[in-house]
């Protein structure tokens, strides 16, 4: 039996379990296995390979991308400058990190915006963001992350408020923050709807709810809206390739 799995904590409602086992009755993919492994701190990884010796491959998602690399072996070089990963490939009993969050996340979002190439912000500064920067930059695409406090290059949530003109001046806004995910839906990044327009590009890196509360009031003021779930299939697709 061939296993694969996914690291993260917690992994209620996970994403990765449904699509692959789905994709293994769809395509009649025969010995192959995907699990869930909830791990409360990063140094119960070993454990789990040790455990699980036919594990070829392991996907890894919050809070664990940036934690996980002490572990790992070897970084894919393109992984290495993004300094996050999302997907392991063991093979010979070594570990190389991948992530293929960026490779899923620069081809949505080329899709969602046609062509145009609008300045961004970029809605937190944890792991998932360092994949969509990559994807930014790769598409020429100029940048602000946004932040709880302001630092070099990036704008506090304040700034926004007290600055309209940021707002205006950034038709792209990129959350890759948690906030808005299932249970807690009613959350949404610290940023004012008002300040939005019809001009605007929202990409929302949370798939479930479909819909967020940052999309809705956004989309209200007229803002094109997209969910991170087309993201998050591409990415699994790239994953299988690099394991196989």
């Amino acid at each position: 039996m061939r296993k694969f799995g996914l690291i993260g904590f917690p992994l209620t409602h996970s994403f990765s379990k449904k699509y692959f086992t789905a994709k293994f009755e769809r395509e009649k993919i025969v010995g192959c296995q995907y699990d869930l492994y909830e791990i409360s701190d990063i140094s119960f990884l070993p454990d789990i390979l040790k455990e699980n010796p036919e594990l070829e491959g392991i996907n890894v998602t919050i809070p664990y991308k940036e934690k996980v690399i002490p572990f790992l072996d070897e970084l894919d070089p393109a992984c290495a400058a993004i300094g996050a990963v999302n997907c392991i490939q063991i093979k010979n009993g070594k570990l190389k990190g991948f992530n293929t969050d960026c490779i899923g996340f620069k081809e949505s979002l080329e899709g969602f915006l046609a062509g145009k190439r609008p300045s961004a912000l970029v809605l937190g500064t944890g792991g998932a963001s360092k994949a969509v920067v990559q994807a930014l930059k790769d598409l020429g695409i100029n940048f602000h992350m946004v932040s709880r406090k302001n630092a070099d290059h990036t704008f506090s949530y304040q700034d926004l408020k007290d600055n309209p003109a940021i707002l205006q001046n950034h038709k792209l806004i990129i959350n890759t923050t948690p906030l808005g995910t299932y249970p807690n839906t009613d959350e949404m990044p610290d940023i004012d709807p008002d300040q939005v327009s019809e001009g605007h590009h929202v990409y929302d890196l949370v798939y479930n709810p479909e819909k967020t509360f940052l999309m809705r009031s956004l989309e209200a003021r007229g803002a094109l809206v997209k969910n991170g779930l087309e993201m998050l299939e591409l990415q699994a697709e790239a994953a299988w390739k690099i394991w196989n």
